[in-house]
């Protein structure tokens, strides 16, 4: 895997990587180096080698600088030059879609040139403006591209056979904040899809909401939002026979309704569920009352599996001992009552 060293004045680089793992977990092999004021070039040179050093990793390694020419950039030249590697490859402008990107690409590609390439394109197309109207005439092309990729192509004959007509559910998730950094970014990059549909009653009758999750669509994936019984008639139609679609769900009770009208989820994803009165805190991203758990059950009765975790790189809990604590905490509460 692909080494990451962080460089910057101050302690931007410690909390750019501090955000990173908040949206993709922990990571391996990636250090933080700051440049603080009672430091010499020297000083920050022997930091940056001791970051290297520690990495399991040293062939391949890539450096993200904040400032281009400036105290951070010119001792990672240096180090290009007299100790890098072959691999070794800078990138200045740091800001968190690159970053973000970094962390995906590193998942399948094996060399810093490769992930170089990604996340430069990744962090131009990170800087946008709101109003759209704003941005300068130059950008106006590739939203305008972004636009009419989103935008449906004309109207498929309804009967029509797309692929071998079934609908592809590469993850399926139940997420009390649907549409999020953690879901836009890291299981976008583990899951791959071609489209996300956010499934929920209530979030496709509030025009606000379906605006503001639309817009917070990542780069080259489309996002719909629709209710429950939409997205089992979807199931059913066979012009989405080569879709490969990500669902995300509010609750474990919109997830059954459409399980149970043949949107065909063998795999359900726990992310995160709020808390609120009357649920009991089961982990640190799930709370749950006896709704939650009586709905559960009823899924994993139809053969459903579950993975509980927030991000890929989470170790899965176990779906029994998470139900089991429901279950314990749940009877405790009533019994305090």
């Amino acid at each position: 895997m692909v080494s990451i060293v962080l460089a910057s004045h101050g302690k931007f680089a410690e909390g750019i990587m501090e955000s990173g793992q908040m949206i993709f977990g922990p990571q391996k092999d990636v250090a933080a180096v700051t440049l603080t004021p009672d430091m010499g070039p020297d000083d920050l040179k022997a930091k940056l080698k001791d970051a290297v050093a520690s990495f399991d990793e040293q062939e391949h390694v890539l450096f993200f600088v904040d400032l281009w020419g400036a105290t951070p950039f010119n001792q990672v030249n240096g180090l290009l030059a007299s100790e890098g590697h072959e691999d070794w490859v800078m990138v200045t402008g740091l800001n968190l879609p690159m970053l973000i990107q970094a962390y995906g690409d590193r998942m399948s590609e094996e060399t810093a040139a490769a992930i170089a390439k990604d996340v430069f394109t990744e962090a131009k197309n990170g800087i946008r403006i709101k109003p759209e109207e704003l941005e300068p005439k130059e950008a106006a092309p590739a939203a305008a591209a972004a636009a009419a990729a989103a935008a449906p192509a004309g109207a498929i004959p309804e009967g029509t056979v797309i692929g071998d007509g079934h609908i592809k559910i590469v993850f399926a998730r139940i997420d009390t904040r649907l549409l999020h950094g953690q879901v836009a970014t890291t299981w976008t990059k583990a899951a791959n899809p071609d489209r996300i549909i956010v499934c929920s009653d209530g979030v496709a009758s509030d025009q606000l909401r379906k605006t503001m999750i639309i817009q917070a669509a990542p780069p080259g994936v489309h996002v719909h939002v629709v209710p429950i019984k939409k997205i089992c008639e979807i199931a059913k139609d066979p012009r989405f026979g080569n879709t490969h679609a990500m669902l995300l769900f509010e609750t474990p009770q919109d997830a059954l309704r459409a399980i149970e009208g043949g949107v065909p989820v063998k795999k359900l994803n726990l992310g995160s569920m709020a808390h609120s009165v009357g649920k009991v805190v089961v982990t640190n991203a799930l709370a749950m009352d006896q709704d939650d758990v009586d709905t559960f059950e009823k899924i994993k009765s139809k053969g459903v599996e579950f993975d509980i975790r927030k991000v890929p790189a989470d170790k899965a809990e176990s779906y029994d001992a998470v139900i089991k604590k429901a279950k314990e905490e749940l009877a405790a509460q009533a019994a305090n009552k």
